[in-house]
């Protein structure tokens, strides 16, 4: 039997295989998919971008979703140590705007070949197109997996990954695999085509692991019904958005944002967006996103400059001055915000309405009704609950032979390469711990 199974065969399952296998432990790899990483080949747009270049300690800041956890983690095996770890094997890698570091080749499968290569030279097997069902459990310990093949799986029927043969055994439709432990890194439950889809939360509820609900983060906000229908395709930088609930204000975001088909996109949206999930689903209050499209302005400087414009431009209608202030499929919008006809003269435009539209303007909000599907996120909120997990080393508290790494803990952040940097720190130190903890038991 192998020393260790790992379950999973993205960033986490990777680095945890390699890095156990590193240590002298016999290691099976087991990925659902036909290939492996198939999550890292859609991350940065199909360039993968991997880790962030800024200092380590910024890191955390830029995990909301509970980074704390992982200071550790970061100290055993920081994104410096990634890039030594990729630079080492030849991966030649580029930092862009913001830290974001990507290959140089700008091709995801290059980080996935040199991840493989990586565990093959290291001795440890990855097997694809097998999916495990459960685990054989004793007493509090887990020893062993349940599996079974993936229908077309592109391996030969009944192919034997339970040793360095290939030779062949009729497999029924699931089988058991034992382990001296197991490592679960089956990710979140977005982006399901990747084989990221949740399905193994049934598994380790039924084991007695507490599972958080798993909700989106970086998503798209969705909008009611109606609301931004016509400004589809329309991007806006350098503007300020804040969710309110309730009328309160529960996140707010300087940057870029854009409309998109069903949805508001962009970098600002993308991160209030874990607020927004979490509020949809404990609160359910009403939600609305309110955009300030002048946030350099103060409402006193952008009431001067509109009246600026009225006297300069005193013979046309309201709606040809507005858009010199703004993009053109935002005026109409704002002036039905601000209850004003844009075929109205300026020269006759009261104070009261000049106030109004500034505060249309300053305050354009838009009703939502939470987030875009979890299906459509680039992230997992949510995940195994972290009290069940030691820190230091990513073991289960309440089981033996069992540990965790990667999306699959309650732990999500920000898009720029935190997320992929928490999910190989977790992964090494989950291998690195497992393993010892299998050999010392030799």
């Amino acid at each position: 039997m192998p020393d260790i199974v790992v379950i999973g065969g993205g960033a986490a399952g990777l680095m945890a295989g390699i890095t156990a296998a590193q240590q002298g432990a016999s290691v099976v790899v087991l990925e659902r998919m036909k290939e492996p990483g198939k999550k890292m080949m859609i991350t940065g747009k199909g360039r993968c971008n991997f880790t962030n270049a800024c200092p380590v300690e910024e890191f955390i800041p830029n995990l909301p979703g509970n980074g704390k956890f992982l200071f550790s983690a970061l100290q055993q095996f920081s994104n410096e140590d990634l890039l030594r770890f990729f630079h080492e094997r030849g991966l030649e890698t580029v930092a862009e705007r913001g830290g974001r570091v990507f290959p140089a080749s700008g091709k995801a499968k290059d980080v996935i070949e040199v991840l493989t290569a990586a565990l093959q030279q290291a001795g440890g097997r990855l097997v694809t197109g097998v999916q495990v069902s459960g685990f054989v459990v004793k007493p509090g310990q887990v020893t062993g997996v349940r599996y079974r093949n993936v229908e077309n799986d592109g391996r030969r029927e009944g192919q034997d990954f339970r040793s360095n043969t290939k030779g062949k055994v009729k497999l029924g439709p699931e089988h058991t695999l034992d382990a001296g432990a197991v490592i679960v890194c089956t990710g979140g439950a977005s982006y399901p085509g990747t084989g990221s889809d949740g399905n193994f939360v049934p598994v380790l509820e039924k084991l007695g692991i507490s599972v958080e609900p798993l909700l989106p983060a970086l998503v798209p906000l969705e909008p009611e019904e109606g609301f931004i229908e016509d400004l589809e395709g329309l991007s806006l930088k350098n503007v300020e958005a804040s969710v309110l609930a309730d009328g309160k204000v529960a996140a707010k975001e300087f940057g870029e944002l854009q409309f998109i088909r069903g949805g508001i996109a962009g970098p600002i949206c993308l991160t209030m967006s874990r607020k927004v999930a979490r509020l949809e689903h404990y609160n359910q209050p009403e939600l609305e996103l309110s955009i300030d499209l002048k946030p350099a302005l103060s409402e006193d400087k952008l009431d001067a400059r509109l009246m600026r414009d009225f006297q300069e431009f005193s013979k046309l209608r309201l709606a040809e001055v507005l858009r010199k202030l703004l993009p053109q499929p935002l005026v109409a919008p704002v002036l039905d915000a601000a209850f004003l006809d844009g075929s109205k003269p300026v020269i006759q435009i009261s104070k009261e309405e000049r106030l109004a539209l500034v505060q249309a303007v300053k305050h354009f909000t838009i009703p939502i009704v939470g987030t875009r599907p979890l299906r459509e996120a680039i992230v997992t909120a949510g995940g195994i609950a972290l009290k069940e997990i030691d820190p230091k080393t990513m073991k289960a508290k309440r089981i033996g032979g069992l540990w965790f790494a990667g999306e699959v803990m309650d732990v999500d952040g920000y898009t720029g390469g935190f997320n992929l940097q928490a999910a190989f720190s977790s992964g090494y130190v989950a291998g690195l711990h497992a393993s010892q903890m299998v050999l010392n038991n030799k």
